[in-house]
């Protein structure tokens, strides 16, 4: 952007509510603690707000992303020339019943919590991941046999192209592994309400407590890390793959495909994004060569323009 363009970007969210910051380390709000600068960050608190911030990019043809936790996503080194949307201070929840509604910025664990405390169950496998409800809609998340498609009801979109609010009932939503309805699409996961069963709050902690110490057994949680690199394929687990190949404990600068889950690749504190990507295709490149499997990565690399 311009210099114009983006002191009249400020006019418009300020206008609209919005908070934001200029020249936001991406670094600082990814999972893998990698990424440059982002020229404008924006961070809406409601739908409306959001909303005001999209529709004003569009129409001046201002390049945009929309991000919750950024726990699935991989910044360029250079940054990121444009406006980035972050939806962490949507954050509402409300419980009515057997149904809770969330907004996009709820962390899952927050949600888990609140079904929890509600003596409500279904949502026990969306403790750990490191997420927001908007993007576990957006990419239909799951742990442990289970998934978004589940336990949605509805979602709230915003349709960008055409500027309009949008509910969609869950089988409109098109939920398969990894993928739904918005993939490809004009649309923002805005809330989404989830349909739940009763339980026994008891029960229901300790569901959540025994997922969590898996994860801490399992996953490299003490280093930065995006999630499980690439899509599962049928028949095959990938990390055990990559770990029969030999692979575990490879580095490429300061990215090293892990120790303890051979699936992730961790940052050991120095990992570019360059060091990230040249690691993907080294894997990608020996399990084709030994298995002929094209891996398909799940992280989404975000690049500079």
């Amino acid at each position: 952007m311009t210099e114009q363009q983006l002191l009249s970007v400020i006019d418009c969210i300020e206008a609209a509510g919005c908070d934001y910051k200029r020249d936001l380390p991406l670094s600082s709000c990814s999972t893998f603690k990698i990424g440059g600068e982002a020229e404008l960050a924006i961070y809406p608190h409601n739908s409306l707000e959001l909303e005001a911030a999209v529709s004003y990019l569009v129409k001046n043809n201002i390049r945009f992303d929309v991000f919750g936790n950024c726990s699935n996503v991989l910044f360029d080194d250079k940054g990121y020339s444009g406006a980035i949307v972050f939806t962490s201070k949507m954050r509402s929840i409300e419980v009515v019943g057997n149904v809770i509604r969330a907004s996009a910025g709820c962390n899952l664990n927050a949600v888990a919590n609140a079904a929890m405390k509600a003596g409500l169950s279904g949502l026990e496998f969306a403790y750990g991941i490191p997420g927001t409800v908007g993007g576990a809609v957006y990419m239909n998340a799951g742990a442990y046999e289970k998934q978004v498609d589940d336990v949605l009801c509805t979602s709230l979109a915003y349709d960008y192209e055409r500027g309009e609010m949008l509910v969609l009932d869950r089988g409109e939503h098109d939920y398969a592994y990894r993928h739904s309805y918005y993939m490809g699409k004009p649309l923002i996961a805005l809330e989404a309400t989830f349909k739940l069963q009763d339980g026994d709050i008891d029960e229901i902690e300790q569901k959540m407590s025994d997922y969590m110490a898996r994860r801490r057994t399992k996953q490299p949680l003490e280093f930065p890390n995006a999630g499980s690199i690439f899509k599962r394929c049928s028949g095959h687990f990938i990390g055990k793959l990559i770990d029969e190949a030999g692979l575990k404990g490879t580095r490429i600068g300061g990215a090293e495909i892990s120790e303890k889950h051979a699936g992730f690749i961790v940052n050991r504190g120095d990992a570019t994004a360059s060091d990230v990507l040249a690691l993907i295709d080294f894997i990608k490149n020996e399990i084709m060569k030994l298995h002929s499997i094209a891996l398909e990565c799940e992280v989404q690399y975000i690049p500079y323009e």
